[in-house]
């Protein structure tokens, strides 16, 4: 006799099976069931993360950077594809100035950001400006942050302001010579000592927040005036006896 066991009826007699072994029997058809389910649920959003306009959606959110190669100019843009859609790049989009023949960006690669998804409409924009500006700015911020505080530069009036002149120095930076700082005489307005285009001489005298401080003032000579000099006699010199007062007067 089995212990701990129970008959089961079938079709072909009764047949006596032990607890344990209807338990383990129970344990594996709910692991499978359960493997089953996950199963689904993760090929479901495999599905989705697979969904190329789910993952071009997921590119614009994270700010994505993709490499891409122009494989078509259209009207007022260009054509490059990613995850299998096609998306469009405008024109104004394509750099940061402007391009003369847009031909020249055929079958160029470059890098994009996707900056509007439309599925329902099959709307794909994507933009390579954005790119582009965050390059030119940690360049900048490369070269700023080469200078030194009390260099004394070269560079050429770029633009007037009734607050001070901007000037183009090398390697593509500009910085602001305030007002005050034009010059040791008093300057009412930049355009009065200085116009665009002239070519100064100009000192670093601060940089805050990628801002750079100019001065063509620092580097003026100071031209003092002498000082005038007074005589101051002496003590006893300035005294007046009577007798001095009286000298030369005659009385009748």
């Amino acid at each position: 006799m089995v212990p701990n066991s129970i008959r089961v009826s079938t079709e072909k007699g009764n047949i006596t099976m032990s607890e344990e072994l209807l338990q383990e029997t129970a344990a594996e058809e709910t692991a499978l069931n359960s493997t089953e389910e996950t199963t689904m649920a993760d090929l479901e959003e495999h599905f989705d993360d697979a969904n190329p306009w789910n993952l071009v959606t997921s590119y614009m959110e994270k700010g994505t950077v993709l490499p891409v190669k122009v494989e078509g100019i259209v009207n007022g843009g260009a054509i490059a594809m990613v995850e299998g859609l096609r998306g469009f790049i405008p024109a104004s989009r394509l750099s940061l100035s402007y391009i003369e023949d847009l031909e020249t960006y055929l079958l160029k690669d470059i890098e994009v950001k996707v900056i509007d998804v439309d599925q329902a409409n099959n709307r794909l924009v994507l933009s390579a400006r954005e790119v582009l500006k965050e390059k030119e700015k940690k360049a900048m911020q490369e070269k700023i942050a080469n200078v030194k505080i009390g260099s004394v530069m070269k560079g050429t009036v770029e633009s007037l302001q009734n607050y001070g002149a901007f000037i183009r120095l090398e390697d593509g930076l500009s910085g602001l010579v305030h007002v005050s700082q034009i010059s040791q005489k008093r300057v009412k307005a930049p355009k009065d000592v200085l116009k665009e285009g002239e070519e100064v001489k100009v000192k670093i005298i601060g940089i805050k927040d990628g801002k750079i401080s100019l001065s063509m003032k620092a580097l003026e000579e100071v031209h003092e005036e002498p000082a005038e000099k007074v005589s101051i006699p002496k003590s006893e010199s300035i005294g007046t006896s009577l007798g001095d007062l009286f000298k030369g007067i005659k009385l009748d």
